[in-house]
Parts: structure tokens; C-alpha cells; sequence
């Protein structure tokens, strides 16, 4: 029995949601299809039915992964104008619970390096959502001038990706706090 358009959709938009969770976690390349169609229910062979290559799941799981941590940083902002939303926007992301939970967390942050040698497509997709990410931090950014909050934007992000992705790598145990509140510090007072 074929399955409606409907139910083909929601197939395909769990896969994606399982893989953007397993590719912020795990990274692109040790993130196997089989593990992930069966994280997501499903069998191995059913994941050429929805998509050509992984390369098509790591565009689509990379802008979903972008999407919701978008709307995840503008709820935290909540009717936070200027700098208090600003100051929220990094507060929610330059965090403990963020670092600690990557699954959960920035594709930026959990991927970026992959995604800098990934297609043409996933840097497109990654480059929509950086955007995305630099405008809802240039809106709230002190600056009227729109080049100069886009400025400062790009900065800001640029660090918390960076703030992020260091405090998952070093070792020192008293290092990742530190990292984490020398940029959010840096960060409060721009």
C-alpha cells in the first residue's frame, strides 16, 4: 500500500529532524544513514525514497537545524529591544546548557567545520542561517546605522559560534566556564 503525500512528508521531515539533531551531535561524517533511518524508525533502503544523497539530507537537516535555533534565540530575546535583546540573544546561546547539549544547539557550532568543506548546496543553506542569525542580533544591536549594527552582528556571532565550539574542545576543566563568560562579559559590554 502506497503512502499519501501527507504521510511521505511527515516521513521525510522526521528523518530530517533525527538528522539535524545526529549531525549537530555527532558531526556529518560520523552520522552513518543506517543508524540515522533507524533512529528515525525506519530502514535503510526507505532513505532513497526521500532523498538523492546525504548530501541532500545535510542541506535540509542544516537549514532545519538553523531554523529552529533562529526561533529558539528570538524567543529567548522575547520583546527585548535593543541591547537587552541583545544581551538575552547571547545569554541563550553563549551558555553551559547550549555547550553541553549540542544535539540541541547551533549547526554552526556543532558543524562548522564540516560544513566548510561540505557542497555547494549545505554552504548555501549554512550561509542563509548565519544570515539569519546576524540579523536578529543587528536589530536589537545600540547602532542605528545599518552597517555598523551588521558590523557589530557578524562580530558578535562569529564569537559566540567560536565561544561555543572551544568550550567543547579544551580540556582544562575550569576552561570552558571561563571561555564561556570572558565572551558573554565581552559581549554584555559592545
Amino acid at each position: 500500500m502506497r503512502k499519501s503525500k501527507l504521510e511521505t512528508a511527515d516521513t521525510r521531515r522526521r528523518i530530517v529532524d533525527v538528522a539535524a539533531r545526529a549531525f549537530r551531535a555527532k558531526g556529518i561524517q560520523a552520522t552513518g544513514l543506517a543508524d540515522l533511518m533507524a533512529d528515525a524508525g525506519l530502514s535503510h533502503g526507505g532513505f532513497y525514497r526521500h532523498f538523492e544523497s546525504k548530501d541532500y539530507l545535510v542541506a535540509e537537516a542544516c537549514e532545519a537545524g538553523l531554523t529552529e535555533i533562529i526561533g529558539k534565540l528570538e524567543t529567548a530575546a522575547g520583546d527585548g529591544i535593543g541591547h537587552e535583546g541583545f544581551k538575552a540573544i547571547a545569554d541563550a546561546y553563549v551558555s553551559t546548557s547550549r555547550r553541553d547539549a549540542p544535539a540541541d544547539g547551533c549547526p554552526l557550532a556543532g558543524m562548522g567545520s564540516e560544513l566548510a568543506r561540505a557542497d555547494r548546496q549545505t554552504r548555501a543553506a549554512a550561509a542563509r542561517g548565519f544570515e539569519g542569525l546576524v540579523d536578529i542580533l543587528a536589530r536589537r544591536s545600540r547602532h542605528r546605522q545599518r552597517a555598523v549594527a551588521r558590523s557589530e552582528a557578524v562580530f558578535a556571532l562569529s564569537a559566540m559560534i567560536g565561544a561555543v565550539t572551544m568550550a567543547r574542545i579544551v580540556e582544562d576543566p575550569d576552561a570552558p566556564a571561563a571561555i564561556l563568560r570572558t565572551v558573554k562579559e565581552h559581549l554584555t559590554a559592545m
